[in-house]
């Protein structure tokens, strides 16, 4: 977990309810179908998993739900289309999730290019004190990163959320590692002013 995380508990309140278990078994069962191209498996396989990955989508585009699906049907489709190339080895709901963020990301990145170095906001400036956010609701947290711009929501998502590092998100969206540095201390300053706003 980044350090963010722990200080600021974000991932507790954001972290979407566990589906149902499924057993390992069941699941080869139900992956294979859908190789098989059966309706009814592709069906009970997205009621399993798309509640899960549309929480993740919804970070990113909260006030967007025409985009959100939009993004959430092309990531099934990914899923349906490449799911004989899964292995059964790992977890099959961190492959979807992969699938899930790329889409987003691909989605995201064609708002534009960060070609520009960025001046750096001091890690200092952007620390933000748990005690304000842990008396917020899951949905006043999403309302609050929604305000982001995109750059920095996109950025300070995949870093404290999915736990890429600066290279991995860098080459996500095709800009600078700095940039990526930036955009995380910026987004982290933003949501600090923010909570500040609120608690006063």
């Amino acid at each position: 977990m980044s350090e963010l995380a722990k200080s600021v508990h974000l991932s507790s309140h954001l972290t979407t309810s566990d589906k149902g278990s499924v057993k390992q078994n069941e699941l080869h069962i139900l992956i294979r179908d859908c190789v098989a191209l059966s309706r009814s498996a592709q069906k009970k396989l997205y009621d399993l998993y798309s509640p899960e990955a549309y929480g993740t989508i919804k970070r990113y585009v909260y006030n967007n739900e025409p985009v959100a699906k939009e993004i959430l049907n092309d990531a099934f489709f990914k899923v349906f289309r490449d799911i004989e190339q899964y292995s059964f080895q790992g977890v099959f709901e961190g492959w979807v999730r992969r699938i899930v963020l790329h889409t987003i990301t691909d989605h995201l990145r064609k708002g534009g290019k960060d070609k520009q170095v960025l001046k750096e906001v001091q890690e200092d400036d952007a620390f933000i004190d748990s005690e304000p956010v842990e008396n917020l609701s899951h949905k006043e947290l999403l309302k609050i990163i929604d305000t982001l711009p995109d750059a920095q929501k996109e950025v300070f998502n995949l870093f404290v959320f999915e736990n890429y590092s600066h290279k991995e998100i860098a080459e996500m969206l095709n800009m600078q590692q700095n940039n990526c540095r930036w955009h995380l201390n910026d987004a982290r300053r933003r949501l600090k002013e923010k909570l500040n706003a609120i608690i006063k």
